[in-house]
């Protein structure tokens, strides 16, 4: 993985603004990473992908995350600061593909094998392909049955037959669905909250991808402005202002406000 440049990131924005947020995790890490392929980006399991959004995250904006989450009782702004650091999950035996119940290694593409009761399960960790998908359900139940459907690579009944994913019975379900997360942490980033005003303690889900890109957004339109003000006054080209270290530029504002 790269850092990316001022120039670089600006065009990463500009051309995924409009996309959902899958897409625009993707289209960070295949400027972020060109040593691998966007097909292997999107086949990522959905805690790799996010492990290198908060890598990339660290590089471009620092390690420290600062943000507001309103009360879930009272509505109250509630402040929360952390590091990078402080979220990002060790990697697991399900991710690694060794060990945790019989992992087969097979690249980013590894299976996982649990018995629930009588039946036996093969599946793989979600990934980007799988979320697009699932975004088009109309509920949870359906986005499971979807999720599942995708991800289970095979399944033997009671009578040592093949069964489809549909056929598993709840215990078995419910146990994929455990493993998954077990084997994939950093894909369901969870925070402890307590609300000042009200006393109200809850856990929020940290969502790196919405929250890395309210960044960026947020840097792109400050640096526009950057731009366009010193282009402005000195005749200078947009790409030269990019090129530009952060405190210089500020300087060279820092003297036009002065």
């Amino acid at each position: 993985m790269r850092a990316l440049s001022a120039s670089k990131l600006l065009s990463v924005w500009e051309r995924a603004w409009a996309e959902p947020p899958g897409e625009r995790a993707l289209a960070l890490l295949a400027a972020a990473c060109p040593e691998r392929t966007p097909d292997e980006l999107a086949r990522l399991s959905v805690g790799r992908r996010d492990r290198l959004l908060l890598s990339l995250r660290e590089r471009t904006f620092g390690p420290r995350v600062v943000g507001l989450v309103p009360c879930g009782r009272c509505s109250a702004p509630v402040e929360l600061t952390f590091d990078v650091a402080d979220i990002r999950a060790h990697e697991t035996d399900g991710e690694t593909g060794n060990g945790g119940g019989e992992a087969e290694s097979g690249g980013e593409t590894e299976a996982l094998t649990l018995r629930s009761g009588d039946y036996e399960v093969r599946f793989r960790l979600p990934n980007s392909l799988d979320l697009s998908a699932v975004a088009a359900c109309r509920g949870v139940g359906e986005g499971e049955r979807l999720m599942l459907s995708r991800c289970v690579l095979g399944v033997t009944a009671p009578t040592g037959r093949e069964a489809a994913a549909d056929e598993l019975p709840a215990h078995a379900r419910e146990a994929v669905v455990a493993r998954m997360a077990e084997a994939d942490p950093q894909a369901d980033v969870q925070l402890a909250l307590s609300c000042p005003v009200c006393g109200h303690d809850w856990l929020a889900p940290f969502d790196i991808v919405s929250y890395f890109w309210s960044e960026i957004n947020a840097w792109a339109q400050r640096i526009l402005g950057e731009v366009h003000t010193l282009a402005t006054v000195y005749g200078w080209r947009e790409r030269d202002i990019l090129a530009m270290s952060p405190i210089r530029r500020h300087l060279y504002l820092d003297m036009i406000g002065g």
